[in-house]
């Protein structure tokens, strides 16, 4: 009986050791260790943005971060606060943390071979965003995705000059800047002087660089009304924040902005709208923020391999005064 009981016994013993073990040790896939491998394997993207000036940056910006989550792309984001010194230190903290790609948001068009150059030293692509840079090695980014500035001029002068053809006498312009020295206000100022230099009845009076700000939009008004008065017949404006300035210094002033004053802006925010169906503003050229999408389409190309064009340019219209009110449900910064 003892015998058949030992027998038995084990047995048991050497059906349980040939089991296989349900330990909570043994059982362990190291999940966490799983994930973190998932989190290393992002993309991680660099960005320097010029700062928050605007409505059309903020709306830029926020495209920006939310196109990188929908993407599952890690974005490490940076605000220059309108400093090409921050941008600069922006990126060499990028090229620092070993990031895959770099994009950027020129604020000025020149001084940025050094710091691109060392980028391309670490191989890290880099991406110029939205405003353009004046270099000679253009090896030193991949591609620029952002809009045709001097194309938004041209549309400026197109619409000035069909607004005033049939109105007898001559016309006197004063033009809001943007930040001197970058791309937008080169662009902006040369493709618009291009379309109404050869009409004499159209005169440029006065300019100044107001760093697309609204505050400096009305202050530079201000002067322009003070030193020129009623002689002030068009402002063309390099962005609505600036108009909209502008509009609030006519009105202080006694005139009517959109009666008194043509006004001609673009970026083309909803606040330009609002504006346009009040009367205040009669026409915004269209410069679309909304280009995250499209900066994260191309991260991806470059990590896949897929050759990229050196020059995107984002789809943009036009939007006179009688289109405002049915235009704005539509508009999505």
């Amino acid at each position: 009986m003892r015998k058949t009981f030992l027998k038995l016994a084990m047995i048991i013993i050497a059906i349980l050791f040939l089991l296989p073990s349900c330990s909570p040790k043994n059982n362990n896939i190291e999940p966490n260790d799983s994930r973190s491998s998932q989190v290393e394997n992002k993309v991680v993207l660099g960005f320097s943005q010029v700062g928050a000036e605007s409505d059309w940056r903020t709306a830029n910006s926020e495209s920006i971060q939310s196109a990188a989550q929908a993407q599952g792309i890690k974005l490490i984001f940076s605000n220059a606060q309108q400093k090409q010194e921050n941008q600069i230190k922006a990126i060499r903290s990028f090229i620092a943390q070993k990031v895959d790609i770099i994009a950027f948001s020129p604020i000025v068009e020149s001084g940025w071979e050094d710091v691109l150059n060392e980028a391309k030293i670490a191989g890290i692509p880099v991406i110029v965003m939205d405003r353009a840079i004046d270099i000679q090695d253009k090896t030193l980014y991949v591609t620029h995705i952002g809009s045709d500035f001097e194309e938004e001029g041209r549309k400026a002068g197109r619409w000035l000059l069909e607004k005033v053809k049939n109105i007898k006498g001559s016309f006197n312009v004063v033009e809001l800047r943007g930040t001197f020295g970058s791309s937008p206000t080169n662009g902006r100022s040369k493709g618009f002087e291009e379309i109404i230099k050869p009409n004499t009845f159209i005169k440029m009076i006065g300019c100044k660089y107001g760093d697309f700000m609204k505050s400096k939009g009305k202050e530079i008004m201000e002067n322009f009304l003070k030193s020129e008065g009623n002689r002030i017949h068009v402002v063309y404006s390099h962005n609505d924040d600036m108009a909209l300035g502008a509009v609030e210094a006519i009105e202080e002033y006694g005139l009517k902005p959109g009666k008194d004053i043509i006004i001609i802006s673009i970026d083309a925010v909803k606040a330009a709208f609002d504006a346009m169906i009040e009367g205040k503003i009669n026409c915004t050229v269209e410069c679309n923020p909304l280009q995250g999408p499209e900066l994260m389409k191309a991260v991806k190309s470059i990590m896949n391999g897929t050759p990229l064009p050196k020059r995107i340019i984002i789809n943009e219209g036009i939007f006179p005064q009688d289109v405002a009110k049915s235009e704005l449900p539509n508009r999505k910064y």
